[in-house]
C-alpha cells in the first residue's frame, strides 16, 4: 500500500499550482498596449542603473516603476508633441506624481530640458506591467 502524502508536500503542490494559474491567468491581449499618461522628468544619474548597467545621460534611457528591463518604450510630450523611443534601464521615479524619468538626451529630444517636467504620454507593446491610464492623455 503506498505512503500517503504528507500534508506539507500536498499544501506546496497545490500553492505551485495556484501560483502558476495566476501569473497565466491573465496575460495581455493581442494589440493591447501598455499606456500611461502624467508627469516625466529628467535626470543626470552617472552611476549604476538599478539593471546593473552603467548609466549615461546621452543615452535614450528611462527609469519606470514597472516594466521590465530592456522594454522599448515612445514617450511623447504632450504639450509639443514630440516622441522618443527609451529602453527602460532603471526604477523610478521615486518623486509621487511622476511616472517616468528619462535621460538628459532623451529630455532633450522630448524638449523639456529647461523646464525639468512634462506631461508625457508613456506607450509599449510590452505586457501590461502597470496600470493603463489613457483616460488622462489629454
Amino acid at each position: 500500500m503506498p505512503k500517503p502524502t504528507s500534508l506539507k508536500v500536498r499544501n506546496s503542490v497545490f500553492t505551485t499550482l495556484v501560483l502558476s494559474s495566476i501569473a497565466w491567468a491573465a496575460p495581455a491581449k493581442a494589440g493591447e498596449a501598455f499606456v500611461q499618461c502624467g508627469k516625466a522628468s529628467w535626470y543626470n544619474l552617472r552611476g549604476t542603473t538599478a539593471n546593473g548597467e552603467q548609466a549615461d545621460p546621452n543615452k535614450l534611457a528611462a527609469a519606470h516603476p514597472s516594466l521590465p528591463f530592456g522594454t522599448l518604450a515612445t514617450v511623447t510630450n504632450l504639450k509639443n508633441g514630440k516622441s522618443v523611443v527609451v529602453r527602460i534601464n532603471d526604477r523610478g521615479p521615486f518623486v509621487k506624481h511622476r511616472i517616468i524619468d528619462v535621460t538628459q538626451a532623451a529630455a532633450q529630444k522630448l524638449g523639456f530640458v529647461q523646464q525639468g517636467i512634462a506631461r508625457v504620454k508613456v506607450t509599449s507593446a510590452a505586457p501590461l506591467a502597470g496600470k493603463n491610464t489613457p483616460d488622462n492623455c489629454q
